[in-house]
């Protein structure tokens, strides 16, 4: 299973948001990373480097490598509709993506391991690919086993105060979610510019 393996705080910093969910490194640390870091403002980048910068703020949200993430790209490009909103669609209905937005984990990268680990089923079957994309209709749930089911109760108590979004039908007792329909784009809180993802790849 390809994924990001390196340093996320620092990531974070050379953004100045925080892609992986809150950072104290952005509220001690709020200059870019390396030794210049402190003595360096955050320099005006040209019009590639802004998209290019954009692009990359997205994949690490998803943790979808450079590959994949062009894959999902040209998917979204082929079909009907704004391009840019579909790739995030496309994006927010991974089942990584679905497991963290219901709640049943706290981080993309805590939800990832879970798929990946087994404990979680899509209408009664067990998928352990983070990569699995969610159909309006797909009953998203935690496995019935008593290991699954204190974990995934671990991350639902960590995540009581967070709202669930309204493209989801969640049952935090029974550890179910089902997926009504696809993300409208004001729905989806992620920190970029999608048309500058779009301009870039359509150069």
């Amino acid at each position: 299973m390809a994924r990001y393996t390196g340093p996320r705080e620092k990531v974070a910093r050379r953004f100045g948001v925080p892609l992986f969910g809150p950072s104290k490194a952005l509220d001690t640390r709020n200059f870019p990373p390396g030794q210049h870091g402190v003595r360096n403002t955050r320099r005006k980048l040209s019009d590639y480097g802004t998209a290019l910068a954009e692009k990359q703020k997205l994949r690490f949200t998803y943790g979808v490598l450079e590959r994949q993430f062009r894959r999902y790209f040209e998917e979204a490009s082929r079909r009907k509709g704004v391009t840019g909103t579909t790739l995030l669609q496309t994006l927010e209905l991974r089942l990584d993506n679905v497991v963290y937005r219901m709640g049943f984990a706290n981080t993309r990268f805590a939800s990832r391991q879970m798929v990946g680990h087994g404990h979680v089923t899509v209408n009664g079957k067990r998928v352990n690919i983070s990569s699995y994309i969610c159909k309006p209709g797909d009953v998203v749930a935690i496995k019935s086993t008593p290991r699954s089911q204190q974990l995934a109760n671990r991350f639902a108590d960590l995540t009581q105060g967070v709202r669930m979004p309204d493209w989801t039908n969640v049952d935090r007792d029974k550890l179910t979610g089902t997926v009504t329909r696809a993300p409208e784009r004001e729905e989806i809180d992620v920190f970029v510019n999608e048309q500058l993802v779009v301009e870039l790849y359509s150069r």
